[in-house]
């Protein structure tokens, strides 16, 4: 199969593009022929060694969707020609690439109207958004939440789901950006660029932060007292507050069916729809890492596989 990968830990200019030996379907496995996988932050995180667990060559990406090509012994719920997408599990990398061969349990079966590509974008920014909204903030109706960095992948499906909770909505973005996020359903735009927004936003129920650095402390400054905040760009723990009457929170994002299923629940019911989209070559693997490195873009980066 072919696939992009990195023999050495470095920059974007790393990546190659090749052969790599088709993995098998072990027990409870399937083998997914990808059709689209997309581009993630922990994706680049691996590129620069930041996860010491993983092995060189290495393929990188998590999330994917396409049509399965082989099982295990021992599945049944799953068959040859399904379409599926799903998350690999955690710590496992290789989305990248034509073929991937992930446990039977952890994909479900993907909408017959929702495309490979919207399908791999919502895949892994869908478990992580309801994680930190539904499962961590644990968010309520009438509840005001501030969402840190609205444009992009997580953050806006995370702002759409807020909406459908009935919770009120402010959001960080660039002024390229206000309307891409309004359309999402955001009631309140702060523009980092002009406006620091511990002035601009006070009393918020909840913060989910997806940019992390200095953005993810200062969040605390927003919070009511007995608020809670959720972090997913800040590392294995989330930050310490500076104040005693609120809550930090990191989310578990787990690999599931169940999620992804959710995930499938709240597109048919109009409730989420895809981010906005700019699609890869696998051969351009650099080139969609310099750009989600950069963080200056809108929705997904997705790799057209097939």
């Amino acid at each position: 199969m072919k696939a992009a990968f990195i023999e050495r830990y470095g920059g974007p200019d790393v990546f190659a593009y090749g052969e790599f030996p088709d993995p098998v379907a072990r027990s409870g496995e399937v083998v997914v022929d990808i059709v689209a996988a997309s581009v993630n932050a922990a994706d680049w995180k691996v590129r620069l060694g930041e996860y010491k667990h993983t092995k060189l060559p290495l393929i990188p990406g998590r999330d994917f969707s396409g049509v399965v090509s082989a099982i295990g012994e021992g599945v049944k719920d799953v068959t040859v020609g399904d379409p599926v997408f799903g998350v690999c599990e955690a710590g496992q990398e290789g989305t990248y690439a034509e073929k991937v061969a992930v446990k039977a349990a952890i994909v479900a079966k993907k909408p017959s109207d929702l495309s490979h590509y919207n399908a791999a974008a919502l895949a892994l920014t869908g478990l992580t958004a309801l994680s930190a909204v539904e499962d961590t903030l644990k968010l309520q109706r009438d509840e005001t939440i501030l969402i840190q960095g609205g444009a992009g992948g997580v953050a806006g499906f995370a702002i759409q789901l807020a909406k459908h909770i009935g919770a009120r909505v402010i959001t960080t973005t660039s002024a390229a950006n206000h309307d891409y996020v309004r359309a999402l359903g955001a009631d309140e735009i702060v523009d980092y660029n002009a406006r620091d927004f511990t002035q601009a936003v006070a009393n918020c129920d909840a913060v989910f932060d997806t940019v992390g650095g200095d953005v993810a402390q200062r969040s605390f400054a927003v919070l009511k007292p007995g608020g809670r905040a959720a972090f997913i760009a800040s590392g294995a723990q989330p930050p310490r507050p500076e104040r005693s009457d609120v809550t930090a929170l990191r989310p578990p994002v787990e690999r599931g069916r169940a999620p992804l299923e959710r995930i499938v629940e709240l597109y048919r019911a109009g409730a989420v729809r895809p981010p906005e989209i700019k699609l890869y070559q696998l051969s351009e693997a650099a080139d969609a890492h310099r750009l989600s490195e950069s963080r200056h873009f809108r929705g997904k980066l997705v790799f057209r596989v097939r």
